[in-house]
């Protein structure tokens, strides 16, 4: 992925205190809900680059469900049979 770009950024007090109130809300850091509301402005004007990267995950990552981590969910076949776990 390409580095992220860096820029400097002026607000009034007043809309910086209600966009960090705004990202709080939304579960996201200030900086994420500029480029999310940036994002959106961009597509909803059509102006959205067709080669922009996708938002990157921030946080703790998700859950694997059984089915990804190959874990031995389910009954263990239809005859039942199988050993117990650690034997």
């Amino acid at each position: 992925m390409a580095e992220r770009k860096k820029i400097l950024l002026r607000l009034d007090p007043a809309v910086h205190d209600a966009l960090a109130r705004w990202a709080g809300d939304e579960l996201r850091s200030t900086n994420a809900q500029i480029e999310f509301l940036l994002r959106r402005a961009l597509t909803d004007s059509g102006r959205m680059p067709r080669n922009a990267g996708a938002i990157p995950r921030r946080g703790r990552p998700a859950k694997k469900s059984d089915d990804e981590d190959g874990g031995a969910g389910g009954t263990g076949g239809e005859d039942g049979g199988g050993a117990a776990p650690g034997t």
